[in-house]
């Protein structure tokens, strides 16, 4: 994809990716490269591609931009024939390769990635040589609201942390887990743990009782009874009537009978 020979442009005339998945940059290490690169100049080139009115950054966001404090007014490159899509994927990439992405950063991309260039989870994976169930995790982290996200980013939590969490229902019992997950320093199989507990709490069920869908069903009951009472010797009876309200059944078993005497 990347063409051979190293050229020089002017600072000005390239233009940032506007895939770049990175969005946050630590100003201590831009500051640090920028002292290296005026001390020893700029020892890896950038990648850009030529687009109209100028050049577009394809890879080396951190670089340009310590070249612009640095002062650089020129900046050597290697320009690039790769198409818009081959650009924001190779920008991702560069990125992953260098882990130079937060979770959610790396999520982010990927969900643009898939939106900008209309493909399939299963396309984006083969293209990012990832498994399509490990992208699908990274996308599943975007569910969390952006309020946890800062959280878990500046408490330094784990990707597990941030998926133990997605498995909590409702956001109100996200944040009581994520809570007691950074004030008791909870470790991944902790947070399981805690999960795992929070899920088994749940409302006790009203006891119901059974409903009989089928009328039909109680009264061959109610038939069978009586027949199963009439095998034994006692000569029991039922009596079915029907109001405009009311099915009714009267069950009639001789009181001697019932108490195991027999009839004078």
């Amino acid at each position: 994809m990347l063409g051979q020979h190293i050229i020089k442009l002017d600072i000005d005339s390239i233009r940032p990716n506007p895939a770049q998945p990175r969005r946050s940059f630590s100003q201590m290490e831009l500051q640090e490269l920028a002292e290296s690169i005026r001390v020893n100049g700029l020892l890896q080139p950038m990648v850009v591609r030529r687009v109209a009115g100028g050049y577009e950054l394809v890879a080396g966001e951190r670089r340009l931009r310590a070249c612009r404090m640095a002062g650089l007014r020129v900046v050597p490159v290697i320009v690039s024939n790769c198409s818009e899509e081959e650009s924001a994927i190779f920008a991702l990439t560069e990125n992953l390769q260098r882990q130079d992405l937060n979770m959610f950063e790396e999520a982010e991309g990927i969900r643009r990635l898939m939106n900008q260039w209309h493909i399939t989870q299963e396309e984006c994976a083969a293209r990012l040589g990832k498994s399509q169930s490990a992208l699908a995790n990274k996308l599943r982290l975007l569910k969390l609201p952006g309020a946890l996200r800062e959280q878990i980013l500046e408490n330094h939590l784990t990707e597990r942390h941030a998926r133990a969490l997605l498995r909590l229902p409702n956001l109100h019992t996200q944040t009581r887990a994520l809570e007691s997950i950074l004030r008791d320093g909870l470790n991944v199989q902790q947070t399981d743990a805690l999960v795992e507990k929070m899920l088994g709490e749940k409302t006790p069920r009203r006891r119901t009782r059974p409903v009989i869908k089928d009328v039909r069903i109680f009264g061959n009951t109610i038939n069978h009874a009586i027949q199963t009472l009439k095998k034994t010797g006692i000569d029991a009876q039922t009596f079915r009537s029907e109001t405009e309200e009311y099915l009714e059944w009267v069950v009639r078993i001789p009181k001697a009978e019932a108490q195991g005497r027999k009839p004078a």
